[in-house]
Formats: structure tokens, C-alpha cells, sequence
């Protein structure tokens, strides 16, 4: 765990350091006037994969512990009186649809914010 912790680390740092390097401008360009660079469509675009990928990872964790609560309480029922199992097991499966329902609403949420998004249109 450690040993890949610090190995993660290094290749950091190692991107970061080498960065400035990589990206320097040819002298052909150097000689070029500087023009202001608007990065303002870069900077959206960043953020919304950004706030996908947390709509993505919030909206599966608290789908995956909600299901996992149900079957929990539900093999714990069948376990306490097994003759009820056809009512629990129809109760479970009517729950299980509706948690993760809410999962494919944070799906269509990161989507809309990747494809259709709502703030490109106002930075022209």
C-alpha cells in the first residue's frame, strides 16, 4: 500500500516538475506577438467533467449502500420467518427498482453536464 502510495506520488510530482518543459513555446512562436488567451471554455469544460465524475461516484455510493441496507434487512426477514418470503422478496424487488432509479438520475445529471452543456452557450 505504501510502496504504490509513494510511487503515485512521484509520478506526480514528476508530471507537475516536467510540465512547464514540455509545454515551453518553440522560438518560432516566442518570436510571435502575444495574444491574450481566453481559457474560459477549458476552465467549463474541466469543471463539468469534474462535477460528472462526483455526480457519477456520489450517486453510485449512495445507491450501492441503500441496496445493500434492503438485502441486509431482507435476508435478515426471510432468515426470522421464512413463510413470508414471497411478500418480502416482492417488497424488496419494488425497492431495489426505486434505489436505483436514483442512480440513473445521477447517470442522466453527468450526461446532460458532458454533452448538453447548459454554460457553453453563454461564452459564445
Amino acid at each position: 500500500m505504501k510502496k504504490s502510495l509513494v510511487y503515485t506520488v512521484l509520478a506526480m510530482v514528476l508530471v507537475i516538475v516536467s510540465a512547464p518543459f514540455v509545454m515551453a513555446a518553440p522560438e518560432a512562436a516566442a518570436a510571435a506577438p502575444a495574444a491574450g488567451v481566453d481559457y474560459t471554455k477549458a476552465i467549463i469544460i474541466g469543471c463539468s467533467l469534474l462535477a460528472a465524475g462526483i455526480a457519477i461516484a456520489f450517486g453510485t455510493i449512495g445507491t450501492g449502500n441503500g441496496m445493500g441496507a434492503g438485502l441486509n434487512g431482507a435476508t435478515n426477514a426471510v432468515g426470522r420467518n421464512p413463510e413470508a418470503q414471497g411478500k418480502i422478496l416482492l417488497t424488496m424487488m419494488v425497492g431495489l427498482a426505486m434505489i436505483e432509479s436514483l442512480a440513473i438520475y445521477a447517470l442522466v445529471i453527468a450526461l446532460i453536464v458532458l454533452y448538453a452543456n447548459p454554460l457553453l452557450k453563454y461564452i459564445g
